[in-house]
């Protein structure tokens, strides 16, 4: 797979998960938060499962072992963002869920010793300015909700990274796969421990569901792993941080919210990010191609 193809599947699954904040306050309605994310990725397991069971015959220790830990990181990210949204704006968790574009370029620079290029450091310049343009409402404070958030951020910053590893050396579908299933046990057994697991009650509580297992989770996710082998974790945390804008623009289609004039400013930085991240441009080579005499 060519590394632009990789980027435009990740972007496909941006604008999914840029539907899921619609389908999470329907679901909420009517369950818990540990119940939403036991019935979304266990569901979504259930599915992808079925649809690839003969690729899932051929697992392995090391599949096993990744899928555990990513798992676990999806099921840390998504219970952070749900109990967050208790004590905080919708524009503030937006905001500070998004700082996963500058969680990933920090902590790969950190783990692996290597110096931010100078395009991805105006990207992720460009993309905080724009994300703060498109969900910050005045005045912005904070609360538990939001650290709570900023740890989602963080966790989703480690999952990317994690998943960049992982597909170089196992399975990715089958890995894509796994993790789905464990994300859904954890909310499960936390679900029984500190709720009491249910199904939807209302047809808008399976319509949520269905569109969070199937779309967003089932789809979004096992395309992800697969994608992102053929690009860079920083570049994936980058494209990821469209997900606000697609928010946004659902929310429009969908719940009459009209973006303002500070919105689509965001929305147009954002977008500027992504093409000053994912363009090449060699000045330097050009310069010495004009200047180098020819013999």
């Amino acid at each position: 797979m060519k590394p632009l193809k990789a980027d435009l599947l990740i972007f496909f699954v941006t604008i999914c998960w840029g539907s899921s904040y619609l389908f999470m306050k329907m679901g909420l309605g009517t369950l818990g938060e540990f119940n939403l994310v036991a019935l979304r990725f266990g569901l979504a397991f259930i599915v992808a499962a079925a649809l690839f069971h003969r690729r899932l015959r051929h697992l392995n220790r090391k599949t096993f072992y990744y899928a555990m830990l990513l798992g676990l990181l999806l099921f840390l990210v998504f219970t952070a963002i749900t109990f967050g949204l208790k004590t905080t704006s919708t524009s503030n968790a937006g905001f500070l869920v998004s700082l996963t574009v500058v969680f990933v370029p920090l902590i790969s620079s950190f783990i692996y010793k290597k110096k931010i290029e100078n395009k991805i450091f105006i990207s992720i310049l460009l993309a905080l300015v724009g994300i703060a343009f498109l969900t910050i409402k005045l005045p912005f404070t904070f609360a538990i909700g939001d650290f709570l958030c900023m740890a989602a951020a963080c966790f989703y910053a480690i999952h990317i990274l994690v998943v960049g590893s992982a597909a170089q050396k196992v399975d990715t579908l089958n890995l894509g796969i796994l993790q789905l299933g464990f994300a859904g046990v954890y909310g499960l057994i936390f679900s029984i421990i500190f709720e009491t697991p249910v199904f939807p009650s209302t047809t808008d509580g399976w319509v949520a569901i269905l569109a969070l297992s199937l779309v967003c989770s089932a789809l979004g996710f096992i395309i992800q792993v697969v994608a992102q082998k053929y690009t860079s974790p920083t570049k994936t945390g980058l494209i990821f941080s469209m997900e606000p804008v697609f928010a946004a623009m659902f929310g429009y289609w969908f719940a009459d919210e009209i973006m303002d004039s500070n919105a689509l400013i965001g929305a147009a930085l954002v977008l500027l990010s992504i093409v000053v991240a994912t363009v090449n441009v060699n000045i330097s080579r050009r310069s010495r191609v004009k200047t180098t005499p020819t013999s």
